[in-house]
């Protein structure tokens, strides 16, 4: 059934676009929903003609997060959310978020309606968020006397202050799209965020796929490390891995000639 939840499609430009459609249910979390997402990630993360991913829902929302009714009649049962598969670092609900990380290309979350819950982990598991000014966010798992627990340990402390985060948390308080810009839950508002979305992928995959693969791994690998040698070291690894490559040379070319470049796809 997981096939049935989640569109992939790759457009010819190098930008893959990633649709939730279970519009009927706002795109809720059930089992066949997780399985989806979780193989919709490791399947663009290993395919090297991905310049950028749009990820986004179907229908009224984005996501209204679990789907609390699927899990409780017994199809699937919560206990699968936590189960971990081999050495894999993220367990079960944890992978449809953290693992956009490991998609080497820079993924762009679509927020329209809805994006409750396990919802906004999702969103918070990607690299950039545009959201409707009038889109409703939430982190809403205090709701069913729960913790917000799909990796939102390793996004939400890069973009938020503690004292927000709590706040949030403990009340469930639901904000809107330009509320959530406004405190840096999300990257920008746009009345069609979808378009938007794209738009900004295709600016994206216009760049040298080597080089925003390298942004990409630097900024996730020390944006919140407090070893500043390691850091700068890893700044120069990557530069390193660049400097005279073809894609890098093709850049060049491109900027002084101003004739739009062309690169190949990234070996891995």
């Amino acid at each position: 059934m997981s096939e049935d939840r989640v569109r992939v499609q790759l457009g010819p430009n190098g930008v893959a676009t990633v649709t939730m459609v279970r519009a009927d249910k706002h795109n809720a979390l059930d089992q066949a929903m997780f399985e989806a997402l979780a193989n919709a990630a490791e399947q663009l993360a290993g395919n090297t003609s991905v310049r950028a991913v749009v990820l986004h829902g179907e229908g009224k929302s984005f996501c209204s997060g679990l789907d609390v009714a699927s899990f409780m009649s017994g199809q699937g049962g919560t206990g699968v959310l936590l189960e971990r598969d081999g050495d894999r670092l993220a367990n079960f609900a944890q992978r449809v978020a953290y693992d956009w990380s490991l998609v080497p290309a820079p993924v762009i979350a679509a927020i329209h309606g809805n994006c409750f819950g396990g919802g906004l982990q999702i969103a918070l598991g990607t690299d950039i968020r545009i959201a409707a000014p009038d889109a409703k966010l939430s982190i809403m798992e205090i709701k069913w006397g729960l913790v917000p627990d799909m990796g939102i340990t390793q996004t939400l402390p890069r973009l938020i202050p503690i004292d927000v985060a709590k706040e949030l948390t403990f009340s469930g308080r639901i904000v809107s799209g330009s509320d959530a810009l406004a405190i840096g839950l999300v990257t920008r508002t746009s009345a069609d965020p979808l378009a938007s979305a794209l738009e900004l992928a295709g600016e994206i995959a216009q760049k040298s796929p080597d080089a925003v693969r390298a942004a990409k791994r630097l900024y996730d690998e020390t944006w919140v490390s407090d070893d500043a040698a390691a850091a700068l070291k890893r700044e120069s690894e990557l530069q390193s891995g660049l400097i005279g490559k073809p894609n890098q040379i093709a850049a060049v070319i491109a900027g002084m000639s101003k004739e739009q470049p062309v690169f190949v796809d990234p070996e891995r």
